[in-house]
């Protein structure tokens, strides 16, 4: 007679083949590293109570989203439709021209970590300030250019940048700067569109967002996680932790820690305790690792082709640590974005909410509250 424990490492054994066999049937449909960005993401920093908001319109919207999602201290975005004439207009009501819309990026921002200014002057950089309801290949009054405030601190800022910015041109800049009307959120498969869909459309040029990404850096002194030398991490590590991150391993599915966690709390890289994920995002996937649609931003974690195991796959790993965590496919749910990150528990230390705020991560307990 079979003995249950037998029994039950038989089953877990292959079940890990089984999630393997996944992996690689998950991977045909996305072969190609998807670059590291924000999500609305964002740049490391969460939401607070001090975070403003300001609604840039520079043409097709999908470009203009990527790019602020380059910028440290722009911790969200969101595509939408923003001073029209009807109420939840669809895409195809706006591209109509009768509805009065502008594609327009909602964008919040940290005060703290990036001054309005410069993503006024970052802004400029993607449009020509002086075409009226043409942006690139795109035209239609829907991709007029405009910045658009909801309060009057931000308003007179805009007004002044921009006519500071009008000075360098020889023709009169059309780009509006008024009072935000109105704005409804665009359809799902146009939020963090080019992160979904790598190399689609867009009208700006490429190499801006690299320039996004290091128009406004860290300041050095204020690095908080850094990268461990590998013997301190032998000391520090398990060796099933140290496998997994160091030595690019894999856990068995369903024994490892944190598969079923169910409680709020935030994931750290168990090597440098830099946050990762948030229990929020985490959903049951059934294949008995820990899978989340995103993590806390993109900025703050690599993404590469791994043609390990003979098969292709996006590898994930943290960016301050180099850690390996796991890997990232295209069969989450559609209504989180479509992604599944799939990491190891090893990888990650989990920080219950109530213990949050004593470990030092209390400006990240916001996040646990936004639905």
């Amino acid at each position: 007679m079979f003995n249950k424990n037998k029994m039950k490492n038989i089953l877990v054994l292959v079940a890990f083949v089984l999630g393997i066999t996944a992996f690689a049937n998950s991977c045909e449909k996305s072969v190609k590293p998807q670059k590291s960005f924000t999500e609305k993401e964002n740049n490391g920093k969460i939401e607070n109570k001090n975070l403003k908001e300001v609604y840039f319109a520079g043409g097709c919207f999908w470009g203009t989203e990527h790019f602020f999602q380059q910028i440290r201290g722009v911790v969200e975005t969101e595509v939408g439709y923003a001073n029209g004439n009807k109420k939840n207009p669809t895409y195809e009501e706006v591209i109509s021209h009768t509805t009065g819309f502008a594609e327009t990026v909602k964008v919040k921002y940290d005060p703290q970590q990036v001054e309005l200014k410069l993503l006024i002057d970052l802004y400029f950089k993607t449009i020509d300030p002086t075409s009226k309801d043409q942006q690139g290949n795109d035209r239609g009054n829907q991709y007029r250019t405009g910045i658009y405030s909801t309060d009057k601190e931000t308003a007179a800022i805009i007004k002044s940048e921009v006519e500071n910015l009008a000075k360098n041109y020889s023709k009169p800049v059309v780009v509006e700067t008024i009072p935000l009307k109105n704005f409804y959120s665009a359809e799902t498969y146009h939020q963090d569109y080019l992160e979904k869909n790598p190399g689609g459309y867009c009208h700006i040029e490429p190499g801006l967002f690299e320039m996004a990404k290091n128009a406004n850096p860290l300041p050095a002194k204020s690095v908080k996680y850094q990268k461990q030398d590998k013997s301190v991490l032998k000391e520090k590590l398990t060796s099933e932790q140290y496998r997994v991150t160091q030595e690019n391993g894999t856990e068995m599915p369903f024994e490892n820690e944190y598969w079923d966690e169910t409680r709020e709390g935030i994931y750290v890289d168990i090597t440098t305790g830099e946050p990762l994920f948030i229990s929020t995002d985490k959903f049951e996937s059934g294949c008995g690792w820990p899978s989340f649609s995103k993590p806390i931003t993109k900025k703050i974690i690599d993404e590469k082709l791994d043609r390990s195991a003979g098969m292709d796959r996006i590898e994930v790993r943290s960016k301050t640590g180099n850690a390996h965590l796991g890997h990232v496919f295209d069969d989450g749910p559609k209504d989180k974005g479509g992604l599944r990150y799939c990491i190891n528990s090893a990888s990650l230390k989990f920080v219950p909410k109530a213990e949050m705020k004593d470990k030092g991560y209390g400006d990240y307990i916001s996040l646990l509250n936004k639905q």
